[in-house]
Formats: structure tokens, sequence, C-alpha cells
């Protein structure tokens, strides 16, 4: 997988860079944990949840090695997700919103999603971001900076 920095044009820097967040794994852990509790009383079906459990597992670790987001004078760069690669390029000034959502536990352990409108229509959800109303705030201060120019 090809890193953000290998995308950069010559006169372009990163600004703000975040990744996904631990919180990435709760699921599978949760899933291995209820496997592994019901393995003497259900047999076979516990050990087929505690395998789909692992597996999940590996995916989620993959995934958050492999996430990138970063900000740039002029673009957002996105790369997230496992085996379903989310790869975005998407210039500041076709960017119409941008927001963030944070769960309650997601406000308690700083870790959300976010959410890009861009060419009107078009919009990108990348969940699981850390830090996401800090990185929400950073595009927007760089659009102002950018229309500002």
């Amino acid at each position: 997988m090809d890193s953000i920095d290998s995308k950069l044009t010559k006169d372009e820097t990163i600004i703000y860079r975040t990744i996904c967040h631990w919180a990435l794994f709760f699921g599978p852990i949760l899933v291995i944990i209820i496997g592994g509790l019901a393995l003497k009383s259900q047999g076979f079906p516990a050990i087929v949840l505690t395998a789909f459990g692992l597996i999940w597992s590996i995916f989620a670790y993959v995934s958050f090695r492999r996430s990138e987001i970063g900000l740039t004078q002029k673009r957002i760069l996105i790369n997230a997700g496992f085996p379903l690669l989310k790869s975005y390029n998407i210039s500041l000034n076709k960017i119409v919103a941008i927001d963030y959502y944070q769960p309650t536990l997601g406000s308690m352990l700083d870790f959300g999603k976010i959410i890009i409108v861009y060419n009107r229509q078009s919009r990108s959800v990348v969940k699981f971001v850390s830090s996401p109303a800090e990185f929400v705030t950073k595009v927007r201060e760089q659009i102002i900076t950018l229309n500002a120019s």
C-alpha cells in the first residue's frame, strides 16, 4: 500500500496527520471473549465464534496499521480499511461540508467518524478516526486559509 507521503507533490507538506483509533479492536475482542466463555457449554459453535473473532481481529490489526489520514495545504489524503481499502484524494476547494460524529464512548476515548461532502454530491465516511474533532477543525482552518489567498 502506498503511504500518503508518496502521494505528495513537491510543494506540499502534511499539516495534520491522524490514524484509526485502537477502539477498532473492541468488536473482535468482545466476540473472542463471548466465544471463550461459551466454549464449555456450546462446544463447536463457540469454537467457530472464537475463530471468527480471531480472524476479525487480524483484519482489524492490518486495518489499524495501514490507516493514514493526512491534511496538506491543498487536499485531504485518506488510506483506511482492510480488506477493502478506502483511498481518497479530496481537494480542499471541492469540499462542500465536513463534519464528525462521536458516540458517547467515542467522546470518552476520542474517536469517531468523519463525514466529507465534496463535488456537491459525493460523500466519504471514515470510521474509527482518532481525534476527529481536531482533524475537522484543522481542515476548516485550512479551507479558510486557502479561500483567503
